[in-house]
C-alpha cells in the first residue's frame, strides 16, 4: 500500500546561469546549521571544481541535505548552462518539486525556458524566488508576469500557474512571501518549500526499486550510483538486480556492498533506507545512469526519458607536434583513451567514438563551453595531446537530406551595441526573432541561428560589447543545411617556416603583416602558427631570424628593439580561433596553435590540390 514518507523533501534548485542559485543554496545551509557558528565557509561551497570556482558556473549537479526542524530537505543544485542540459534533465526524477531561481533584473532567460519545460513535462510543482531583489535595478513585478508568461507558453496547468512567488536575495541572507515583509533570513523559503512540496509517496512493502539518476565517482571505491528509493527499503549485503527501460535485455545480479545519505555536504553511511531516501550505492562496477536496481524477485525497470543528443563534436589526438612529450605527464594514446572514457563515468551528454586512426578519438558534447571544460580538466590534470576545429553534427531525414542543428539565442546588450551585434549575427544566417527594450538601456535580441554560425563567435561578441554582452542559447531544432556556406574565420596566419628560438629582430619585420601571438625567445617549430594574418591567406615567415652581426653592430643592441605587446589567446580563444586545416596543441603549461601539415611544401601542394578540387 503507498504510504507517505512525511519527514522529507527532495528538491531541485534549477535556473538560467548566474541568476543565483549556488549562493542560495549556501545561504540555506548555513541557516539550517549545517556548519558551526565559528566555521570558515568559503562562498559558493557547492562548487566544488576548480573551474567551477574560477567561471563562476555550475558544470556538475551536486546532493547535500538540510534538516529544517524534522523534516530532512535534500536539495540539488543543478547547472545553469545550456551545455550542462543533460545534469538538470537526469535529477529531476529524483525530486518531487523545484525551485525555479530567477533574476530580478534579467527576468526570464533561454535557460530559464528550458529547465522549467523539462520541470512541467514531469508535472513537477514549482516554486518560484525571484532573487537579487537587493539590486537597485531589479523589477520583482514585471518578473512574475514573465514568469506567468513562460508558464502559459508552455501549458502549464492551473495547479502550476497558482505556484508561490518568494522574494529573495540569497547574497543577504533573506527571503519574504510579500515585498513588504521585514528582511530578516530565510525561514519564509524553508516554510513554502515544506508546506507546498508533496513529500514522497511509494510502497514501503513492495519490492525495492531504485532509478540511478547520477553516477559519481572515486577512484578508491569506483561508480557510485546516487538515486532515491521508490518502492521498498534498501539494506546493506541485500541481493539486488540490475535492469533498464531502454535496454530490455540487461539483467545483472548485484549485492548492495556500502549505502550511504547525504548529511550537509557529507554522505554518512547507512543500515537501511526507505521511500522517499535519496541513497548513494558503491559496489556495483557497471551501474549507468537510467538503471533500475531491484529485488531479484519482481524485477521491473523505472522508464526514464533519454538525454537530449550531442551537438558538435571535436577531435582529440596525440600530440605528434616536434615539441611533443616535454611538458606532459600523459601522453600517449592508451592515457588519452582511459582519459576520455573515464569522463563517460560522470558526464551523460559526453559521447566518445574510436576512428579508424588510434591515435584519434571523436568527443561529442552539447556546446563548445561543454568541450573546452573537459579540455581544461585534462590539460590541469598533466595531459598533452591536441584537438581539432568544433564541427557540428549532422543529422540525415528519412527521405536522406542533410539536416543541421539549430539555435535559439537569446543576448542582451546595450543599445548602441544592438546593431553591430544584428549585423554580425545575420552573415552568420542567424534570422532576427524579435528585438525587446529591457531595463538599464539594454536590448534582448532573439536569434534562429545555425550551430556553425554560433562557433568561434563568442570572443568576437565580447570584444564588439566591449564585455557588457550577455548571451546564452540552447538547441532548437534539426533543418536543412544551408548550403555553400563556411562560417570560419575570415583571415589567414603566419605560420613559422623553420624551427629555433622567435626573435624580436624578425618579429619586428613580421609585425606589420598582421597580429602576433607569441612572445620573443618562445620555441618555435616549422608550421607552427605564430599570429594572424590581416589578410585571408597563409603566410609562411622566419620568426627566428637573427641580426647579421659586424664590428659596428654588437648583439646586445638587439634589446634596443621594440614590438607591439603580443596578443595572449586563452583556451578557449584558441579553440575558437581554429580553422579546418588546424590543430590546437596544449599541454599542462602551454597551448600552441599549429597547421595539420607542418611540412611547409607538403602544405602548399595539398592547399594547390584543394582549390583546384573546388573549382571543379
Amino acid at each position: 500500500m503507498k504510504t507517505t514518507r512525511d519527514d522529507i523533501r527532495n528538491i531541485a534548485i534549477i535556473a538560467h546561469v548566474d541568476h543565483g542559485k549556488t549562493t542560495l543554496v549556501d545561504e540555506l545551509l548555513k541557516q539550517s546549521g549545517v556548519f558551526r557558528d565559528n566555521q570558515e565557509v568559503q562562498d559558493r561551497v557547492m562548487d566544488s571544481n576548480d573551474i567551477e570556482r574560477e567561471r563562476g558556473i555550475t558544470i556538475l549537479s551536486k546532493n547535500t541535505a538540510i534538516q529544517y526542524k524534522d523534516i530532512k530537505i535534500n536539495i540539488i543544485d543543478t547547472p545553469g548552462h545550456a551545455d550542462f542540459g543533460g545534469e538538470v534533465e537526469r535529477v529531476l526524477k529524483m525530486v518531487n518539486g523545484v525551485i525555479l531561481v530567477v533574476d530580478a533584473f534579467e527576468g526570464v532567460m533561454p535557460q530559464t525556458k528550458f529547465v522549467v519545460m523539462k520541470a512541467l513535462a514531469l508535472k513537477l510543482p514549482i516554486i518560484v524566488c525571484v532573487n537579487k531583489i537587493d539590486r537597485p535595478e531589479a523589477r520583482p513585478n514585471e518578473v512574475i508576469d514573465e514568469v506567468l508568461e513562460l508558464f502559459m507558453d508552455l501549458d502549464a496547468s492551473e495547479e502550476q500557474l497558482d505556484c508561490p512567488f518568494v522574494f529573495a536575495s540569497a547574497r543577504d541572507g533573506y527571503a519574504m512571501k510579500d515585498l513588504n515583509d521585514e528582511r530578516k533570513d530565510m525561514t519564509p523559503l524553508f516554510e513554502t518549500i515544506v508546506n507546498y512540496i508533496p513529500a514522497p509517496t511509494g510502497d514501503p512493502d513492495a519490492n525495492t526499486q531504485i532509478l540511478i539518476s547520477t553516477i559519481d565517482y572515486n577512484e578508491y571505491v569506483g561508480r557510485i550510483g546516487i538515486g532515491k528509493v521508490d518502492n521498498g527499503k534498501i539494506k546493506v549485503n541485500q541481493e539486488a538486480v540490475v535492469v533498464n527501460h531502454h535496454d530490455p535485455d540487461k539483467l545483472e545480479k548485484v549485492r548492495i556492498s556500502k549505502l550511504y545519505e547525504f548529511d550537509g555536504l557529507n554522505k554518512v553511511d547507512v543500515a537501511e533506507a526507505g521511500i522517499g531516501s535519496i541513497v548513494a550505492i558503491s559496489g556495483i562496477a557497471d551501474i549507468h545512469i537510467g538503471d533500475t536496481l531491484c529485488s531479484p524477485e519482481k524485477p521491473e525497470a523505472i522508464p526514464f526519458q533519454k538525454i537530449s543528443e550531442p551537438t558538435i563534436s571535436m577531435d582529440f589526438m596525440v600530440n605528434d607536434s616536434p615539441l611533443a612529450g616535454q611538458e606532459g605527464k600523459f601522453v600517449t594514446s592508451r592515457h588519452l583513451r582511459d582519459r576520455l572514457f573515464r569522463e563517460l563515468n560522470t558526464d551523460v551528454s559526453l559521447r566518445v567514438e574510436e576512428t579508424d586512426n588510434t591515435d584519434s578519438f571523436k568527443v561529442s558534447g552539447r556546446g563548445e563551453l561543454h568541450l573546452s571544460v573537459l579540455v581544461e580538466n585534462m590539460r590541469r590534470e598533466g595531459y598533452e595531446f591536441a584537438v581539432s576545429k568544433a564541427e557540428v553534427l549532422y543529422h540525415t531525414d528519412e527521405r536522406g537530406k542533410k539536416l543541421e542543428p539549430i539555435e535559439l539565442a537569446y543576448i542582451d546588450v546595450p543599445e548602441e551595441f544592438s546593431g553591430s551585434v544584428i549585423q554580425k549575427l545575420s552573415q552568420r544566417k542567424g534570422e532576427l526573432l524579435g528585438m525587446t527594450p529591457i531595463n538599464g538601456g539594454y536590448t534582448r535580441l532573439q536569434f534562429s541561428i545555425p550551430s556553425r554560425g554560433l562557433i568561434g563567435y563568442s570572443t568576437e561578441f565580447m570584444s564588439q560589447t566591449r564585455g557588457y554582452g550577455i548571451m546564452s542559447h540552447s538547441f532548437k531544432e534539426y533543418r536543412p543545411v544551408i548550403k555553400n556556406w563556411n562560417p570560419g574565420r575570415t583571415k589567414g596566419t603566419l605560420v613559422s617556416m623553420n624551427a629555433g628560438k622567435a626573435t624580436t629582430y624578425a618579429m619586428m619585420g613580421i609585425e606589420s603583416r598582421g597580429t602576433l601571438l607569441i612572445d620573443p625567445g618562445t620555441e618555435v617549430y616549422e608550421g607552427m602558427i605564430v599570429g594572424e594574418n590581416n589578410r585571408e591567406n597563409d603566410i609562411t615567415v622566419n620568426i627566428t631570424k637573427g641580426k647579421n652581426l659586424t664590428n659596428v653592430r654588437a648583439a646586445g643592441s638587439d634589446e634596443m628593439a621594440r614590438i607591439k605587446t603580443p596578443t595572449h589567446l586563452s583556451l578557449e580563444e584558441s579553440l575558437e580561433f581554429l580553422n579546418d586545416d588546424e590543430y590546437c596543441e596544449i599541454t599542462p603549461e602551454t597551448v600552441r596553435l599549429r597547421k595539420q601539415i607542418l611540412n611547409t611544401n607538403a602544405r602548399e601542394k595539398e592547399a594547390k590540390r584543394r582549390r583546384a578540387a573546388s573549382r571543379k
